[in-house]
């Protein structure tokens, strides 16, 4: 084993920066870009306090026994690892719902670091549910509970737009200069759908305060990539022969990558040197990304799970598989994307393919799955939709939109049941009991589903037949006749 630990992290600073989202991948991502930065320069105005919305109070309490500080394990492959330390959260907080039914432990002292001078920008990683937005017309989902609740008592928000908005009347109505909003969450134009939220919330709590935050708030896009797998009790024991004992650990790939616009009203860290990419437009990046990674990533969830394939890379280690990953990445994702010259984007698939291949992660395919009604528009539909209209074939997201019809079933090829985490679980569930045995009628009944596949896909006689297809294909002769299926055709 090829072991190097990084220099343990610097004492505490003070909070610059709130995040909301306190999860495995802010902490191995952000967090640690921060932790570079720190370390390089001295710099300690720009700690984190680190808020859970929704998530168990566990983590938050279990930082603070720690003193905030936990450790990073970043594998370039099962012998490389690097560890390292990092202290850069200084505060975390829990606003969720505790068991009793409770909300927003320390939702007051939230807000009042939301509302501080010294706050200046505020980061998101709540996950595409997490912003409340139809993910096909980016509207405002005031009828969801949640955001219906925020409306009716817009000073005990729930949500992370609601939080931000009560954050942001906050600082208006005591004359300070509202944060930078930036979110690190895979959506694309990530920035503009935060503000859409944001204001849209705003709006019908004041209009002069909506029509602020539109006017003065900087909400820049940003790109973000590293594999964080969620932790496993083989993880926690790889890492405690190694010495660390530590049940607040995070496991990621040794690659990250962060793309951020720069609109930074009140100010940044200098974090450029530490690999934060400052550009101007971090749309193409964030499509390229969501198209190849995250596309092929859905792709091998929705085929292999229920085929009992439990990671990324069992996955690719199968040469159909893989080979479909290129030929969706290379034939159908590729086209779709205006990249700036010098872009070499078969390059970025055949790095994409040896990341997923890093057999130091047990990147689960069934988290991966999660969500997915919020995820597929971004990562398959705007994408096929763009072939449809110029008049090209897209099968391989057929066959995983397809894939992902079969895979909200609920139950895997041998006929065991497994949970299907995602807001429409329940949609799914009624669909599936009304239309199971008609695989026609089924189909025909996701696709109209326009809250997640665009009207005009939905439409299109020739795309719809290519998914009844596939979904017949997997469902009567499983996932190898399916490939080889779509290798036929």
């Amino acid at each position: 084993m090829n072991l190097t630990h990084l220099p343990a992290a610097p004492q505490a600073g003070r909070i610059g920066i709130v995040h909301l989202g306190l999860g495995a991948f802010h902490r191995a991502h952000q967090a640690v870009y921060l932790e570079r930065y720190r370390q390089r320069t001295g710099d300690t105005r720009w700690g984190v306090s680190s808020a859970n919305l929704r998530a168990s109070v566990g983590l938050v309490d279990a930082l603070r026994e720690a003193g905030y500080r936990y450790h990073v394990a970043e594998y370039a492959d099962s012998q490389t690892l690097t560890l390292r330390e990092i202290g850069v959260i200084e505060e975390t907080l829990f606003s969720g719902r505790d068991a009793e039914g409770r909300w927003g432990r320390d939702r007051e002292t939230l807000l009042a670091r939301l509302a501080a001078p010294e706050t200046r920008l505020v980061t998101l990683t709540v996950t595409e549910k997490g912003y409340f937005l139809n993910p096909a017309s980016g509207e405002l989902l005031a009828d969801d509970p949640m955001i219906a609740a925020d409306i009716a008592t817009p000073t005990q928000p729930r949500t992370a737009p609601g939080i931000l908005v009560e954050a942001l009347a906050r600082r208006r109505e005591t004359g300070l200069p509202p944060f930078t909003v930036l979110s690190c969450d895979n959506m694309p134009d990530n920035g503009k759908r935060t503000r859409n939220a944001v204001v849209q919330l705003a709006e019908r709590r004041d209009a002069a305060l909506g029509e602020w935050i539109a006017a003065e708030v900087a909400f820049p896009c940003s790109m973000v990539d590293r594999i964080v797998p969620a932790m496993t009790a083989a993880d926690f024991a790889r890492l405690a022969e190694l010495g660390v004992e530590d049940p607040n650990a995070v496991v990621g790939e040794a690659f990250a990558q962060w793309v951020v616009e720069d609109d930074f009203p009140q100010g940044r860290p200098d974090w450029a040197a530490d690999g934060v990419e400052m550009v101007a437009d971090v749309a193409p990046f964030e499509t390229m990304k969501l198209r190849m990674l995250n596309g092929s990533h859905s792709l091998l969830a929705y085929l292999g799970a229920p085929e009992g394939i439990e990671t990324v890379f069992e996955a690719v280690s199968r040469d159909d598989l893989r080979a479909l990953l290129h030929r969706y990445m290379l034939e159908e994702a590729a086209p779709t994307l205006a990249m700036p010259e010098g872009t070499d984007l078969v390059a970025y698939a055949d790095s994409l393919l040896a990341r997923f291949a890093n057999d130091s992660l047990r990147h689960r395919l069934h988290q991966i799955a999660m969500d997915g009604s919020q995820k597929l528009p971004q990562r398959w539909l705007q994408g096929s939709l763009a072939r449809r209209e110029a008049g090209q074939a897209a099968p391989c997201t057929a066959l995983g939109l397809a894939a992902w019809i079969r895979y909200t079933a609920g139950r895997d090829r041998q006929g065991d049941a497994y949970p299907v985490d995602d807001p429409l679980a329940s949609r799914f569930a009624e669909l599936h009991a009304r239309h199971g045995q008609d695989p026609e009628a089924l189909v025909t009944a996701f696709l109209a589903m326009d809250d997640v596949v665009p009207p005009a896909l939905a439409a299109d006689a020739e795309y719809a037949t290519a998914v009844l297809t596939a979904y017949r294909s997997l469902t009567e002769q499983g996932l190898d006749g399916a490939l080889a299926a779509l290798v036929r055709g």
